[in-house]
């Protein structure tokens, strides 16, 4: 007799579920495969972790797929909570439950939990602070793609990933003649001392990006050295800018935050300190330098094709009403 495949049934999170989900994660997605431990750190002890929002999909004892959906119980700046907002940061479904209509279920019940929830709108997968891809890459996830069409999202923005090899890295000598011309005029082009932090955390929060402040705060809480940190104080005393690495998950190899002023662009800081950082790391053994998240067209990403940075991913945000 064939046998008849067990029913799948959707749940929500419950303890005991980590292992089997990276597992399934895994399986359903090996070229972003998933440990049990970055599950915990990425998902499980955010700070807006709502285990009914985090769907697992079962077929008698295995887990076939997860979707996660997130709103801010915890205001990421001051006090918005962004409560017309939710995000779904990922979805999978291993290959052997494919073509069942469970990829539709598990975002569709995603979705409905987020409007129940009062969000009026739902973001793949923008999501900060721990996104664990910037969006979907639809080269890799064709499928996807078509069920989150399919299900009324839309493109909003697209980023890239971009990549360097640090093999046989050298600091070009204009940049080098650069360095020493502007410490012979009294700049500090360098690891930042505690106090530095202080103005640091501020310029990154207040001209960039409050999630960068946040980075930078608890990276060096969480243990980073600040050798991973290289800023720019002019002679006055005052930070005009930084590059740093490490910063996210302890990876060396991946770069940024990475910010200068306004008042101080076009000068050529911004390429002094991407190069003194790219130097640093290639000290500290990395072999190649990273980063998910780049603009396409901005200034920041012509640069760093200049430097030799060639893209790797591209990424879509996408978007959905959910009224």
């Amino acid at each position: 007799m064939p046998r008849i495949a067990a029913p799948v049934t959707l749940r929500s999170f419950a303890a005991g579920d980590a292992r089997a989900m990276a597992e399934a994660w895994t399986e359903g997605a090996p070229q972003d495969g998933m440990t049990e431990r970055r599950l915990r750190d990425l998902v499980l002890l955010d700070r807006n972790f709502d285990p009914d929002g985090l769907f697992v999909a079962q077929q008698g004892d295995r887990v076939v797929g997860s979707a996660y959906a997130v709103r801010r119980r915890v205001a990421h700046h001051g006090d918005d909570l962004q409560a017309g907002t939710g995000w779904i940061p990922y979805f999978f479904v291993v290959p052997s439950a494919r073509g069942t209509g469970l990829g539709r279920r598990l975002v569709e019940a995603a979705m409905a939990w987020l409007r129940a929830q009062g969000a009026r709108e739902v973001l793949f997968s923008s999501y900060t602070p721990n996104y664990v891809l910037p969006g979907l890459d639809a080269a890799r996830y064709p499928a996807a793609e078509r069920l989150l069409h399919a299900l009324g999202f839309a493109e909003v923005e697209r980023p890239s990933a971009m990549d360097l090899s640090l093999i046989g890295y050298q600091m070009p000598e204009e940049v080098r003649a650069r360095v020493a011309a502007l410490r012979g005029e009294g700049w500090h082009l360098g690891t930042p001392t505690n106090d530095d932090l202080v103005p640091l955390i501020r310029i990154a929060g207040e001209s960039f990006s409050s999630d960068w402040a946040r980075a930078i705060r608890e990276g060096v809480l969480g243990g980073m050295p600040l050798e991973r940190i290289l800023i720019a104080r002019d002679p006055a005393g005052d930070v005009l800018g930084w590059a740093m690495h490490g910063t996210y998950e302890a990876v060396i190899e991946r770069f940024g935050p990475f910010g200068v002023l306004p008042a101080s662009r076009g000068t050529g800081l911004g390429k002094v300190l991407l190069h003194l950082t790219l130097e640093r790391m290639t000290a500290l053994g990395a072999h190649s330098a990273w980063f998910l998240w780049a603009d396409e067209g901005s200034a920041a990403s012509k640069l760093y094709e200049r430097t030799g940075f060639r893209i790797t991913r591209t990424f879509s945000i996408l978007r959905a009403p959910l009224d």
